[in-house]
């Protein structure tokens, strides 16, 4: 039995680093967008808000789980989750600014088929995140 929880503390590690590197995201995510999704959806049952982060959250935790699984120490975990949260944030940014520069707006406005799109956008950045993770 105690081989068996042996990993119990790694495990917990990781998993706590994980959620919490979640809500960083999450926060600073909803610094980049001039809109609170989270408002959105509560109050206004803006389902294009809910589509978005949740891409976003999506494309990130790909990210972050492939840091995990591939990570050869702890530390090495928390730098190639920067990493992958740099390059999610780094994702709206451009979506935003350079390919669709309307984005807020039709997500403001319930737009469905522009959060599609970003969802999209940020769930294949966060695939091809986690795949060039795997050194």
């Amino acid at each position: 039995m105690n081989g068996s929880l042996e990993g119990l503390l790694p495990f917990l590690m990781y998993f706590a680093t994980g959620l919490a590197a979640m809500v960083v995201f999450k926060v600073l995510y909803a610094l980049l967008t001039p809109f609170d999704e989270w408002e959105l959806v509560k109050k206004d049952f803006n389902t294009a808000a809910a589509i978005s982060i949740g891409g976003a959250l999506l494309g990130f935790t790909l990210a972050l789980a492939s840091a995990a699984e591939h990570s050869i120490a702890y530390t090495d975990f928390l730098i190639w989750a920067a990493v992958a949260m740099a390059a999610q944030l780094l994702t709206f940014t451009v979506v935003r600014f350079v390919l669709l520069p309307n984005i807020v707006s039709k997500i403001e406005n319930n737009q469905i088929a522009g959060a599609v799109v970003l969802a999209s956008i940020n769930i294949s950045v966060g695939v091809l995140n986690a795949a060039c993770m795997s050194y």
